[in-house]
């Protein structure tokens, strides 16, 4: 055989070779389920599992004296969450701030922040658009991170018989617009707001320094009302929570049911419908929010850890137990 017919036969060979190894990776890998390509990866933001399940999983918590405050809806947070994320992380050292001259709340925590007196606040509604100004004009970029869903709840007097009330006549009634119960099926007598200081304002409120003084005065006023959140009011025993709707032919309480009247309440009481929140049923819902400094290094980080703290599986299964609705 001559040198070229021999060097032909054997590039021949060569390419059937290759041939056969390729084809038998591609079949390889085409049914035997591997894959070539990079794995998504689990730290990926895309991905379910990038968010860490618990405490001890969070990322880029600082250490040092962390002051925070604001709304007494987040009491029970503080209360019952608060000491579970210092025990995992003991060089994470949260210090509730009161207000000196004022009642805790959503308006004093974030005033609070601007002036730096705290390094982050808690809100149970969006930062106002004159407190956005506020921040601007001292040069401050604030930011809201959303952990949780609250509602609002109107209670009154155990005594006032109606079914409850839709949106409108709600806001009819705190904007001064129904001011006898009769004008929504109840008894005749004059409405009595009652307020909570720098939340509420004008003639028509009671203005009372806490919420706890507000229940107290309604539930010894049968022409009462007040409105807060619900975890701070449905559990309530000398008040009751109305059910409230977009119509009136579908009121929904904000209480699961059945209602637990007041001679069984402190031994039983009453809770909160997370799931008539969480599917938007209530209608009367809203955000708790983490407001953090954007363009203050350790605030925003210290700020931004204690929100990502709430947002793991393990803190959201916490703010439900509390009463919240989880928004992961």
């Amino acid at each position: 055989m001559s040198q070229k017919n021999e060097t032909t036969l054997l590039v021949l060979a060569f390419l059937i070779t290759v041939g056969l190894v390729g084809g038998g990776i591609w079949w390889f890998v085409k049914f035997s389920g591997f894959t070539t390509s990079p794995k998504s990866s689990n730290n990926s933001p895309e991905s379910p599992a990038s968010t860490p399940q618990t405490f001890a999983q969070v990322q880029n918590v600082p250490s040092g004296l962390i002051s925070y405050g604001g709304s007494t809806t987040w009491a029970s947070v503080r209360k019952e969450i608060d000491p579970i994320i210092q025990n995992v992380w003991p060089q994470f050292q949260l210090r509730y701030a009161n207000p000196e001259k004022e009642a805790p709340s959503s308006a004093t925590g974030i005033s609070m922040l601007l002036k730096s007196q705290l390094d982050f606040a808690q809100s149970s509604r969006p930062v106002a658009n004159n407190e956005y100004e506020a921040a601007q004009k001292r040069g401050i970029q604030l930011r809201e991170i959303p952990v949780a869903i609250d509602g609002l709840v109107a209670v009154v007097h155990p005594s006032l018989n109606i079914p409850g009330l839709t949106v409108e006549r709600y806001e009819s009634i705190f904007a001064g617009k129904i001011t006898n119960w009769r004008e929504v099926g109840g008894p005749d007598l004059k409405i009595q707001l009652y307020g909570k200081k720098d939340r509420d304002s004008g003639d028509r409120f009671k203005i009372t320094q806490t919420t706890t003084e507000a229940l107290r005065q309604v539930a010894a006023d049968p022409a009462g009302i007040y409105w807060s959140s619900a975890t701070l009011l449905v559990p309530q025993c000398g008040v009751k929570p109305l059910p409230i709707g977009r119509d009136s032919n579908k009121l929904i309480p904000p209480y699961k049911l059945p209602l637990v009247p007041p001679n069984e309440c402190p031994t039983k009481r009453n809770q909160v419908n997370t799931e008539a929140f969480r599917s938007g049923e209530y209608p009367l819902s809203r955000r708790l929010v983490v407001v953090v400094k954007e363009n203050s290094k350790f605030e925003k980080q210290a700020g931004e850890a204690y929100a990502n703290l709430l947002l793991t599986n393990q803190g959201q299964e916490l703010l439900d137990k509390a009463g919240f609705v989880r928004i992961r």
